[in-house]
């Protein structure tokens, strides 16, 4: 059974992500953009990481330029904004699509995994998360108004095992 372990994006300088280096920890996959009125979300995604990471979490930002074209820049403009405008410090890999006939692999399990309201499939807006558990398997998937915060129950319970 596949899990999201299995597969391997591209890390934003083009080489190979394997996911299997998480394994066991949780992880939070986010598609993202700098450009959008949820980008302030940086922070409390950083938030998170920076409080949760010992126990176990990681951050995983995907940016996207699917939705309004809010994620414009190259993987050098959207690692630099990411640092000086958010001290974003949890790894922010290639840019992807997320929806459509280029969806990246890791978003086509996540949808399918954990479908959205009324079963659909596809992301609505940038800053959509998906919540994994140390075993690889979609635990929630929250929506672009959830903030990071909203989520630290759930993340906790993750983490512990619950």
């Amino acid at each position: 059974m596949t899990s999201l372990f299995d597969f391997t994006p591209k890390a934003a300088d083009g080489t190979p992500y394997p996911l299997d280096r998480h394994r066991g920890q949780v992880v939070l996959v986010v598609n993202t953009a700098s450009k959008c009125g949820f980008t302030p979300q940086y922070e409390g995604l950083e938030a998170l990481w920076r409080k949760h990471r010992e126990g176990g979490l990681v951050v995983l930002g995907f940016p996207c330029n699917q939705f309004g074209a809010q994620e414009p820049g190259d993987a050098g403009e959207i690692a630099q904004f990411c640092s000086l405008t958010y001290d974003v410090s949890f790894p922010v890999l290639a840019k992807v699509e997320v929806n459509g006939a280029g969806t990246d692999p890791v978003f086509a399990h996540l949808k399918q995994e954990k479908p959205g309201l009324l079963g659909t499939k596809g992301i609505k807006w940038n800053f959509t998360k998906f919540l994994v558990g140390r075993d690889g398997k979609v635990i929630g998937r929250y929506p672009p108004t959830a903030k990071p915060a909203d989520l630290e129950g759930d993340i906790a319970k993750a983490l512990a095992g619950t």
